[in-house]
């Protein structure tokens, strides 16, 4: 069993990575392989400054990669931001992964708050516009409805106090309140929207301060909007927080608790991660995320 949550199960590196889509797909005849990143479900290489190859590093990533590979072709076209589009689709011992064009950008982490004003304004747009697609049948009966729960406070709230008390106790004490509160919600009843299910600082890209695209959408399925609003106070504050909720419409005061409790979630589980690894700039942005989320 791995040690945390967050450990691979199975790691591709840049040799074999090259060796896979050399193998698979000759025709693209490229030069280098690079590593441009690791997530919790997914190690990422980049193929000649061009392309981006995702290789999942955990069983239970694999529905997603899955659903990644059968809805994001479609759903590209929809958007108004950039988001990966699956063109290459192999496989390793059984194991589904895939390669695309190159989204831009760099991650949220560190970016000035007075610089996330046009950023926030962008993502309430492109949330507007995905939570009002409608899914074509066949691609929605492969959509499961919220399968981590994630709409519901109750079910992790005290692993978030838990977690947020290990890495920062003061922020744990800040939160209480909020948590205390969400967990009285019981599941959700809102009709489920599209979603991309896991939408935090790692997977909003800006470059020269706009919004450039949103990435890694293992995780997309449908749900209560929440899911996806928690970036607007895990990622946002004040005037940009503001624009994000403009730019998106009305909010109701159920929705919003919803999300400021993900919020924390989120922030928590990537706090525990970032100090794990040894990623200080990630484990400073997520904690100030937590304090964004009860303020």
């Amino acid at each position: 069993m791995a040690a945390n949550p967050w450990d691979a199960e199975r790691v591709v590196d840049a040799d074999r990575a090259a060796a896979l889509i050399a193998e698979q797909f000759p025709e693209l005849g490229f030069s280098s392989v690079t590593p441009l990143g690791v997530g919790w479900d997914n190690t990422v290489h980049l193929l000649d400054g061009r392309w981006v190859f995702r290789f999942p590093r955990r069983a239970v990533a694999l529905p997603g990669v899955g659903r990644e590979i059968a809805v994001l072709p479609w759903l590209a076209g929809t958007l108004p931001v950039a988001i990966p589009v699956p063109t290459y689709v192999g496989t390793d011992q059984g194991w589904p992964f895939w390669g695309g064009p190159l989204v831009p950008g760099q991650e949220l982490v560190g970016l000035p708050e007075p610089s996330r004003v046009d950023v926030g304004a962008t993502a309430g747009r492109f949330l507007r516009v995905l939570h009002a697609t409608a899914v074509p049948a066949h691609l929605r009966a492969t959509l499961p409805v919220d399968p981590l729960r994630r709409a519901e406070p109750a079910v992790r709230a005290d692993r978030v106090q838990a977690t947020l008390g290990r890495v920062d106790p003061d922020r744990a004490r800040a939160a209480t309140a909020l948590l205390r509160a969400a967990a009285t919600l019981g599941p959700s009843s809102a009709s489920p929207v599209l979603v991309h299910g896991d939408l935090h600082v790692r997977h909003v890209l800006v470059e020269d301060a706009v919004l450039s695209g949103v990435i890694d959408w293992g995780d997309l399925c449908l749900a209560d909007p929440a899911v996806d609003l928690s970036i607007a106070y895990a990622g946002f504050a004040g005037a940009s927080r503001q624009a994000l909720l403009t730019a998106y419409g009305p909010v109701s005061e159920e929705t919003e608790l919803r999300a400021r409790a993900l919020g924390l979630s989120l922030c928590a589980l990537l706090a525990d991660s970032a100090q794990d690894s040894g990623r200080p700039g990630l484990r400073d942005e997520v904690l100030r995320g937590v304090q964004r989320c009860v303020s």
